[in-house]
């Protein structure tokens, strides 16, 4: 199943260009971008099964862990590269976008907005949120931090990344007004200012 950001990064991607992508699950982003824009795609994944999904699909994986950093890969090696809905997973969050914007000349970040009107309800209401851009329990996630548009956008600033375009989305369609609180994903196109 193609997942609603999988269509709005595609659009940043330009074809016949290198591509990596960092918590690249079982795949489907990858095979989906090959399909689209002919690109050279690398994947970079922990889980046993999500690697082994990959090879059998043809493509290119190194199993990794990404709290590690990305040592293996020179400064602006890939055209783009892409971490998508990974980074509210990652613990070591400031390191894992320095070196993103160093192997990658542009990247493109994606996460679910905690933001979102009905997750702050449910927090409001005292429980913690579940939703399709935030689908498990508190006690099964995956997720390690919570993060808004707002928050990342602060981030990028401290780390003198330079925000090159947003998208933000609800249910697969594009939101305009107020983001933060009506969008329940967000895009973002950063690189090294």
């Amino acid at each position: 199943m193609k997942r609603a950001d999988f269509v709005a990064i595609a659009n940043w991607i330009s074809a016949d260009t290198q591509v990596l992508d960092l918590g690249c699950g079982d795949g489907s982003f990858l095979e989906f971008l090959q399909k689209q824009k002919s690109v050279h795609a690398y994947g970079v994944e922990i889980d046993d099964a999500r690697v082994l999904s990959c090879v059998q699909k043809g493509l290119n994986v190194i199993q990794q862990n990404l709290e590690g950093g990305l040592a293996l890969f020179e400064n602006e090696s890939f055209d783009t590269v892409v971490l998508s809905q990974t980074l509210q997973t990652i613990h070591q969050t400031e390191k894992i976008l320095r070196e993103v914007v160093r192997v990658g000349k542009e990247s493109i970040i994606s996460f679910p907005n905690f933001g979102h009107w009905s997750h702050r309800l449910a927090v409001g209401l005292g429980h913690m949120p579940v939703s399709k851009s935030l689908p498990y329990q508190w006690y099964n996630t995956p997720n390690v931090r919570v993060l808004t548009v707002a928050d990342f956008e602060k981030l990028a600033s401290s780390l003198g990344l330079k925000i090159v375009d947003r998208c933000v989305l609800h249910e697969g369609r594009e939101v305009t007004l107020l983001p933060n609180l009506f969008g329940s994903l967000a895009l973002f196109r950063i690189r090294r200012a």
